[in-house]
């Protein structure tokens, strides 16, 4: 009986501006079953740079990607996230399994990352360590889906504790940040100046910042996950 050595190949895509994690991460995935597994590691260190490799025509597809969520943007692209370029791997490369990793640890922004991105796997980390990274490997590279310990204890928190707003709300947030003045927003919402001012008003309230100012809104806001 003759047993077939061959090895699984597997494309990686590794996102971080901090070169020695990016290390961190090639050490853990080249550790993982290598009887079995050969991976091709691509690293980017900024949203730009990974823009030009997932857009790239000439790019094998990737079948893992490690984003960091916080990194330098690519304003040019609209590209200012991990999150971003999660959205541009589904549109190029729909097959591919995200990981996210993030210091991010509120409630809200959690959520808002699940509901909107969907990843394979979310790690907050703090949570992160070689072996913890590589049971999440294990995890996506096997279809499940991993959570990090601390986003699983948020996600099992009361529901009373976070906070939902509207599409509304949102396109209102949207234009304070912009600098739009209140009695133009009813230009591009269809809900009156009155509503708008209640809801700005019920907005603070959530946000525990009724005296605050719209800067401080918008702050809290982009804080908690509910404004980009």
């Amino acid at each position: 009986m003759i047993i077939d050595q061959s090895t699984k190949k597997n494309n990686i895509l590794i996102v971080d501006d901090h070169p020695f994690i990016i290390e961190g991460y090639k050490n853990a995935i080249t550790r993982y079953n290598p009887d079995e597994f050969e991976f091709f590691i691509t690293q980017a260190k900024d949203c730009e740079s990974a823009y030009g490799i997932i857009t790239n025509p000439d790019t094998l597809l990737f079948d893992i990607a490690f984003l960091d969520i916080s990194m330098p943007p690519y304003e040019e692209k609209n590209i200012y996230s991990g999150e971003d370029l999660a959205r541009l791997i589904s549109e190029f490369m729909p097959k591919c399994k995200i990981i996210l990793l993030t210091m991010y640890t509120e409630l809200l922004k959690i959520k808002t990352i699940i509901k909107t991105i969907n990843p394979n796997g979310l790690v907050i980390k703090n949570d992160l360590t070689f072996d913890e990274l590589l049971f999440a490997f294990d995890k996506v590279i096997k279809n499940e889906k991993y959570y990090s310990q601390s986003v699983l204890k948020m996600l099992a928190q009361s529901e009373e504790d976070s906070i939902e707003i509207d599409q509304f709300d949102k396109e209102i947030l949207f234009h304070i940040s912009k600098g739009t003045k209140l009695s133009d927003i009813p230009q591009y919402i269809p809900i009156s100046l009155g509503a708008i001012e209640r809801r700005k008003i019920k907005l603070k309230e959530l946000l525990k910042i009724e005296e605050g100012s719209d800067i401080d809104l918008v702050r809290e806001a982009k804080s908690k996950g509910l404004l980009f």
